[in-house]
C-alpha cells in the first residue's frame, strides 16, 4: 500500500509552532487531509482548531511501514510528530 505525506504546520496560541506529518491512503481527499489535522490540532491543544490549505502541504507518497498501517486502517490517518506537539 502506498501513503502520501503531509508536511503540516500549526501556530500555538502561547507561541511557537507544532510541526507534524499525516500520512494517509494516497487516495485520501485532501478535505479528509484537513479534517484529521484539525482533529489532532484539538487533541493536542484543547482548542476549536482549523486546518487551512496554507497549513499543510502535499510532501510525497512512499510505500506504508508496519507501525502506520494499523492505525491508518482504524482511523484513516496516521501522525507523525515532529515538533512542538507536548
Amino acid at each position: 500500500m502506498e501513503v502520501a505525506i503531509y508536511k503540516t504546520y500549526a501556530k500555538k496560541k502561547a507561541g511557537g509552532f507544532m510541526h507534524f506529518d499525516i500520512i494517509v491512503a494516497k487516495e485520501t481527499s485532501f478535505e479528509a487531509v484537513l479534517v484529521y489535522g484539525a482533529t489532532f490540532i484539538r487533541s493536542r491543544l484543547q482548542d476549536k482548531a482549523v486546518m487551512l490549505t496554507r497549513d499543510c502541504r502535499f510532501y510525497h507518497v512512499t510505500d506504508i511501514i508496519p507501525r502506520w498501517e494499523k492505525l491508518i486502517q482504524s482511523q484513516g490517518y496516521y501522525i507523525h510528530e515532529l515538533e512542538g506537539c507536548h
